[in-house]
Protein backbone atom coordinates (compact mmCIF):
# COMPACT_ATOMS: atom_id res chain seq x y z
CA UNK A 1 0.00 0.00 0.00
CA UNK A 2 1.49 3.37 -0.99
CA UNK A 3 2.50 5.70 1.86
CA UNK A 4 -0.17 8.33 1.23
CA UNK A 5 -2.88 5.67 1.07
CA UNK A 6 -1.66 4.39 4.44
CA UNK A 7 -1.83 7.95 5.73
CA UNK A 8 -5.38 8.33 4.45
CA UNK A 9 -6.33 5.02 6.08
CA UNK A 10 -4.88 6.20 9.41
CA UNK A 11 -6.70 9.54 9.07
CA UNK A 12 -9.90 7.62 8.33
CA UNK A 13 -9.40 5.52 11.48
CA UNK A 14 -9.11 8.66 13.60
CA UNK A 15 -12.00 10.51 11.96
CA UNK A 16 -14.20 7.41 12.15
CA UNK A 17 -13.52 7.03 15.88
CA UNK A 18 -14.10 10.74 16.50
CA UNK A 19 -17.37 10.59 14.55
CA UNK A 20 -18.68 7.52 16.40
CA UNK A 21 -17.65 8.79 19.84
CA UNK A 22 -18.77 12.38 19.09
CA UNK A 23 -15.35 13.70 20.11
CA UNK A 24 -13.20 16.39 18.48
CA UNK A 25 -10.91 14.78 15.86
CA UNK A 26 -7.77 16.40 17.26
CA UNK A 27 -8.53 14.96 20.71
CA UNK A 28 -8.89 11.45 19.26
CA UNK A 29 -5.77 12.04 17.14
CA UNK A 30 -3.66 12.82 20.22
CA UNK A 31 -4.57 9.50 21.80
CA UNK A 32 -4.08 7.66 18.53
CA UNK A 33 -0.58 9.05 18.00
CA UNK A 34 0.39 8.18 21.59
CA UNK A 35 -0.52 4.53 20.98
CA UNK A 36 1.74 4.20 17.92
CA UNK A 37 5.00 2.46 18.72
CA UNK A 38 8.39 3.94 17.94
CA UNK A 39 9.76 4.29 15.36
CA UNK A 40 6.68 5.93 13.95
CA UNK A 41 5.93 5.41 10.25
CA UNK A 42 7.03 8.13 7.83
CA UNK A 43 3.49 8.63 6.53
CA UNK A 44 2.20 9.57 10.00
CA UNK A 45 2.90 13.26 9.38
CA UNK A 46 0.60 13.31 6.36
CA UNK A 47 -2.11 11.47 8.33
CA UNK A 48 -1.86 14.01 11.15
CA UNK A 49 -2.06 16.85 8.62
CA UNK A 50 -5.20 15.34 7.09
CA UNK A 51 -6.97 14.97 10.44
CA UNK A 52 -5.98 18.46 11.59
CA UNK A 53 -6.98 19.95 8.24
CA UNK A 54 -10.36 18.22 8.19
CA UNK A 55 -10.97 19.31 11.78
CA UNK A 56 -10.04 22.92 11.00
CA UNK A 57 -12.29 23.13 7.93
CA UNK A 58 -14.99 20.66 9.01
CA UNK A 59 -17.95 23.03 8.73
CA UNK A 60 -17.07 24.08 5.17
CA UNK A 61 -16.26 20.50 4.13
CA UNK A 62 -19.53 19.15 5.55
CA UNK A 63 -21.46 21.98 3.93
CA UNK A 64 -20.06 21.04 0.52
CA UNK A 65 -20.65 17.32 0.98
CA UNK A 66 -24.24 17.95 2.09
CA UNK A 67 -24.83 20.27 -0.88
CA UNK A 68 -23.49 17.85 -3.50
CA UNK A 69 -24.68 14.51 -2.08
CA UNK A 70 -27.98 14.48 -3.92
CA UNK A 71 -30.67 12.87 -1.83
CA UNK A 72 -28.37 12.11 1.11
CA UNK A 73 -27.86 13.93 4.38
CA UNK A 74 -24.55 13.62 6.18
CA UNK A 75 -26.28 11.73 8.98
CA UNK A 76 -27.66 9.09 6.58
CA UNK A 77 -24.29 8.38 4.97
CA UNK A 78 -22.29 5.41 6.20
CA UNK A 79 -19.70 6.69 8.69
CA UNK A 80 -16.84 5.39 6.51
CA UNK A 81 -18.17 7.18 3.42
CA UNK A 82 -18.75 10.43 5.26
CA UNK A 83 -15.19 10.47 6.56
CA UNK A 84 -13.59 9.36 3.30
CA UNK A 85 -15.47 12.22 1.64
CA UNK A 86 -14.18 14.64 4.29
CA UNK A 87 -10.58 13.58 3.65
CA UNK A 88 -10.97 13.84 -0.12
CA UNK A 89 -12.72 17.23 0.02
CA UNK A 90 -9.98 18.54 2.28
CA UNK A 91 -7.39 17.39 -0.28
CA UNK A 92 -9.43 18.84 -3.17
CA UNK A 93 -9.71 22.26 -1.56
CA UNK A 94 -6.61 22.69 0.57
CA UNK A 95 -3.76 20.37 -0.56
CA UNK A 96 -2.29 21.79 -3.74
CA UNK A 97 0.25 19.01 -4.35
CA UNK A 98 -2.50 16.37 -4.67
CA UNK A 99 -4.25 16.23 -8.05
CA UNK A 100 -8.04 16.19 -7.86
CA UNK A 101 -8.19 12.85 -9.70
CA UNK A 102 -5.81 11.30 -7.15
CA UNK A 103 -7.83 12.55 -4.16
CA UNK A 104 -11.01 11.13 -5.68
CA UNK A 105 -9.53 7.80 -6.78
CA UNK A 106 -7.92 7.23 -3.37
CA UNK A 107 -11.25 7.78 -1.59
CA UNK A 108 -12.98 5.46 -4.06
CA UNK A 109 -10.31 2.78 -3.63
CA UNK A 110 -10.51 2.88 0.17
CA UNK A 111 -14.32 2.74 -0.05
CA UNK A 112 -14.04 -0.31 -2.31
CA UNK A 113 -12.21 -2.16 0.49
CA UNK A 114 -13.89 -0.71 3.57
CA UNK A 115 -17.49 0.22 2.84
CA UNK A 116 -20.61 -0.87 0.98
CA UNK A 117 -20.81 -2.05 -2.63
CA UNK A 118 -22.48 1.25 -3.60
CA UNK A 119 -19.96 3.46 -1.82
CA UNK A 120 -17.29 3.74 -4.55
CA UNK A 121 -19.81 4.94 -7.15
CA UNK A 122 -21.50 7.26 -4.64
CA UNK A 123 -18.21 8.86 -3.54
CA UNK A 124 -16.96 9.17 -7.11
CA UNK A 125 -20.08 11.11 -8.08
CA UNK A 126 -20.16 13.42 -5.06
CA UNK A 127 -16.42 14.12 -5.14
CA UNK A 128 -16.45 14.66 -8.90
CA UNK A 129 -19.14 17.34 -8.53
CA UNK A 130 -17.23 19.01 -5.68
CA UNK A 131 -14.01 18.94 -7.74
CA UNK A 132 -15.85 20.67 -10.61
CA UNK A 133 -17.11 23.32 -8.20
CA UNK A 134 -13.66 23.79 -6.65
CA UNK A 135 -11.91 24.21 -10.00
CA UNK A 136 -14.09 27.17 -11.03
Amino acid sequence: MPARRKARKRALDVLYEADLRDKPPVEVLAGYVQRIEQPRPEHLGYAVGLVEGVAEHLNRIDELIASYAEGWTLERMPVVDRNLARIAVYELLYVDEIDDAVAISEAVELARHMSTDDSPRFLNGVLGRIAEYASR
